[in-house]
């Protein structure tokens, strides 16, 4: 730059309503601070009142509280991008938001059935917004991503349903499909970007995709979804895992994720994807009465949950804003915070039984380090235009 040339400013203003990656990444990493910080100190006995009256409420906050704004605000961006269309915006996605935010606020209520419509009602909005898009420019490959939000809302209305003893099918039912549902989101955006990426960054590094292998890898999991609606027990469904986990390990392996090792913002999806092997041998082994359920659920929720959704916020928030693809020091302290509270508390129970409690906490403790990195470090970024001057 000419030192006579005055410097350009970044755009002032407040833009958080431009784009839906904006708002509900800013609404789920703070939540993501709250609600497990509470839910820690509840566990823990610290606090004198009860956040959540039980473990599977926890589950529904974390998966359709937080996990939920995050796919929202990614499809909501990436679906303008797919489609050359706008989705929500404006008092629109304002309007959104302040959905998402009401059912967080009436799960803690005396209220269960408005709460089930309002928090069934949000994915469905979500799913409209998005179909609006998609539909307009006949983008029918991604179709998809519209009838997994509609899963998402026949689980969570499932559930809500259950614990009022409307229906008689499990709780956990409901909470199980919406698990699957996002691991089958994650597993299909995964293999689309995460070898994108990965040669954009690193040519040299020649992550590469297998047609048979990504048929088999996602297909498998369709039928995941149906070995958990099903009674299916015991050594079959425990082959079955770890023949999925196999597959997912082997789709991983292609992409070469240890030249990515230089690179934090392309190794955190590498690791972020590991987990999801990694749940599904966890899995499999509690089919065998080897380990604890609750081992195999937070390798999914903490470790890939986790991982997988703040390495596309850091990503995605960057390039949205017009700013280099870098993670510094902020991004690189979220990220290991996050994968070290997934390791305790995935491994803290098995190396240390008698120190659970400690573990719980530690690892809250991790989490929400993670995402205070995150809130401190993009909370002017995606309130503020685009430094490029671009809309968005």
């Amino acid at each position: 730059m000419n030192p006579t040339q005055p410097r350009k400013s970044p755009p002032a203003g407040f833009a958080l309503w431009q784009l839906g990656f904006r708002p509900f990444y800013l609404a789920a990493s703070a939540f993501a601070c709250v609600s497990v910080a509470l839910w820690a100190m509840q566990y823990v006995g610290w606090l004198s009142w009860a956040y959540l009256p039980s473990p599977i409420w926890h589950a529904h906050e974390l998966l359709f509280g937080y996990a939920l704004a995050v796919v929202v605000g990614f499809l909501f961006t990436a679906g303008r991008n797919w489609s050359g269309q706008p989705t929500p915006a404006g008092r629109g996605l304002m309007a959104l938001v302040l959905l998402w935010a009401a059912g967080r606020v009436l799960v803690a209520s005396p209220w269960p059935l408005v709460s089930a419509l309002v928090n069934a009602a949000f994915p469905l909005a979500a799913a409209i917004g998005l179909a609006r898009a998609l539909v307009a420019a006949r983008n029918r490959r991604n179709y998809f991503f519209v009838g997994l939000l509609g899963l998402l809302a026949v689980g969570q209305l499932g559930m809500h349903l259950s614990m009022m003893g409307a229906v008689e099918l499990p709780a956990v039912m409901g909470l199980r499909l919406g698990l699957d549902v996002l691991l089958l989101t994650m597993a299909v955006m995964g293999g689309r970007v995460i070898p994108m990426f990965t040669n954009n960054a690193l040519p040299h590094a020649r992550a590469r995709r297998s047609p048979w292998l990504e048929r088999v890898a996602l297909g498998a999991l369709w039928m995941l979804m149906a070995i958990d609606v099903m009674p299916w027990q015991g050594t079959g469904a425990a082959i079955a895992l770890a023949l999925v986990a196999f597959v997912h390990l082997l789709r991983l392996l292609l992409w070469q994720p240890w030249k990515t090792v230089g690179t934090p913002l392309l190794w955190v999806l590498h690791v972020g994807y590991l987990w999801i092997p990694v749940h599904l041998a966890l899995r499999a082994l509690d089919e065998l009465g080897l380990v604890g359920a609750q081992l195999a659920t937070h390798a999914l929720t903490v470790g890939a949950i986790g991982g997988l959704t703040i390495g596309m916020m850091t990503r995605t928030a960057l390039g949205h804003t017009g700013r280099p693809l870098r993670a510094g020091n902020w991004e690189l302290a979220a990220y290991l915070a996050i994968f070290g509270a997934a390791l305790v508390r995935v491994g803290g129970p098995l190396a240390w039984p008698a120190a659970y409690g400690t573990t719980v906490w530690l690892a809250a403790l991790l989490w929400c380090a993670a995402f205070s990195c995150y809130l401190v470090r993009y909370l002017p970024i995606l309130t503020r235009p685009r430094v490029d001057g671009r809309p968005g």
